[in-house]
């Protein structure tokens, strides 16, 4: 449906190097990176709003890198709305149906239908000053919606709206990727992409690092940043030994660990997601084959339970759901067990870590 193919473009000291990527039919595909990643710059190229110094934009087989945006047919829902502010949200959305000089009535069915399909009817006499975030974020995607594109590119869609919103424009988002719309969505929130996107990509400095869907970029990050980016806090430098058949990373601060075998060189860096360090009180948890102490440093509640520092010669992180029943038995300062699979433990080759955060 879309390809991007080596574009190239500098934006003053910053540049989008080398990104190709390609967007299947109803695709939700989300983009996640830092501010100042180049993100927005990318969606701008997408829309027709600048154009690439060098590369190609393909959709549905045409070349339309040098095409005004007003012919792509492609939507863009701006982070700031882009909503005429001495109009009504009808007119708003009616807008862009004016600009290509449909019938009255046609427009009029058009606003009517996308109205109620945004669940906005209520809203169309009034102005646009006077709506919630939740309503000109509903405003805007019908305006743009009301148009059919082939192509909808959201710029953090979410990033302005109330914590309590969040979930009625997420189930609209969802809506829209059940309906079959193929959409760009960029954020700097992986949350957001968890619960929405079909694939990732993730861009830094201008460049995309890796692609995939959300469970393996999370599984299988290529480099110390997308670790990071996508929540994993245990990231650390470590030297491997083979001996007697075992494979064993050796960290900076000398935590020896098991690992699966592998074709390893003898310096890189070991990830482990927080969720697979495993807590269980002082003499229980043994028989694994990483199995030692540690020393409680900090309890922190998160939604979904709490994330607990434990210092145990490296500083590790480990992800507790609300209802485990260790939860009540920690403490800061109090010893735990802590216990990590051999196959919980990612190993980056040194060439991945390009990326520090």
């Amino acid at each position: 449906m879309l390809e991007v193919k080596n574009i190239n473009k500098r934006l003053g000291d910053f540049s989008l190097r080398e990104i190709s990527f390609s967007i299947a039919e109803g695709e939700y595909f989300v983009l996640l990176g830092r501010s100042g990643s180049g993100k927005t710059q990318l969606l701008e190229l997408l829309a027709g709003i600048g154009y690439p110094d060098s590369g190609r934009i393909v959709m549905d087989g045409s070349d339309i890198t040098s095409l005004r945006p007003h012919i792509r047919n492609i939507g863009m829902v701006f982070q700031d709305y882009a909503l005429f502010p001495h109009m009504t949200a009808f007119d708003n959305i009616a807008y862009p149906l004016r600009i290509r000089k449909l019938p009255a009535g046609e427009i009029e069915n058009r606003v009517s239908g996308i109205a109620a399909r945004m669940n906005i009817s209520y809203i169309l006499h009034r102005r646009i000053g006077t709506l919630s975030g939740g309503e000109l974020q509903r405003t805007a995607l019908a305006r743009t919606l009301v148009t059919s594109p082939r192509l909808l590119l959201l710029d953090e869609p979410l990033a302005s709206i109330d914590a309590a919103l969040k979930d009625d424009i997420i189930s609209l988002l969802r809506s829209l990727r059940k309906s079959g719309q193929t959409i760009i969505h960029v954020t700097h929130d992986y949350s957001e992409a968890l619960g929405l996107a079909s694939r990732v990509g993730v861009i830094h400095n201008g460049r995309i690092i890796q692609t995939g869907t959300p469970s393996y970029v999370f599984n299988h990050p290529v480099n110390r940043f997308v670790a990071r980016y996508t929540g994993i806090r245990n990231i650390f430098r470590a030297t491997v030994e083979t001996g007697d058949g075992v494979l064993r990373c050796i960290t900076e601060h000398g935590l020896s660990l098991i690992a699966e075998p592998g074709d390893y060189p003898g310096e890189g860096l070991i990830v482990i997601r927080n969720r697979n360090v495993r807590l269980s009180l002082p003499g229980t948890g043994g028989g694994m084959d990483n199995s030692f102490r540690g020393e409680v440093v900090e309890i922190i509640s998160t939604p979904a339970g709490a994330d607990i520092e434990i210092r145990a010669g490296e500083c590790i992180f480990a992800s507790v759901v609300g209802d485990d029943p260790i939860l009540k038995q920690l403490s800061e300062g109090s010893e735990v067990r802590i216990g990590i699979r051999p196959a919980d433990i990612i190993y980056l080759k040194p060439a991945s870590d390009d990326y520090i955060s």
